[in-house]
């Protein structure tokens, strides 16, 4: 997807058939988020999975964006750590998830790397018989983990 803050970044495409995502790359995009996600949204919703940690320095930036595109929010914060990646801690989110009111249509965004993408992508996976992820690491280990990883 083209956007207009795209000349002095890069994009990756990663080519899975049907399963096709870009990768975007570069300074900024989370105050883009909200005109990068609107199109692909079925509903004016998504849920935000981040953890305490990181909800400290990003968390308000996506909101505002998210909002001034008209897409209302559910955030949930976790604990921050390998500790957050249990079955217990998924069991929570998923209630968590279920009581913000997320729909199969709906995307979850997860706010960070690491355990974050773990347990959203998890959580994503057994949700309602599976609902699309969107992840926005927040350090370059995170985003090359991902990308390794091919989420």
């Amino acid at each position: 997807m083209p956007h207009p803050g795209d000349k002095h970044r890069d994009t990756v495409s990663v080519a899975l058939g049907n399963r096709a995502y870009d990768i975007h790359i570069g300074e900024g995009l989370l105050r883009e988020t909200g005109s990068r996600i609107a199109p692909l949204l079925k509903r004016p919703f998504t849920a935000i999975v981040t953890d305490e940690n990181v909800a400290a320095f990003h968390l308000k930036a996506l909101q505002t964006s998210l909002a001034a595109y008209g897409i209302r929010s559910a955030s949930i914060i976790l604990a921050a750590g390998e500790k957050t990646k249990s079955f217990a801690a998924l069991g929570d989110l998923c209630e968590k998830l279920l009581g913000a009111g997320v729909d199969r249509r709906d995307k979850i965004i997860a706010l960070g790397g690491g355990v974050l993408g773990d347990i959203a992508g998890f959580a994503c996976a057994i949700l309602r018989r599976g609902v699309d992820l969107i992840t926005i690491p927040h350090t370059w280990l995170a985003q090359v983990h991902l990308t390794l990883r091919g989420t």
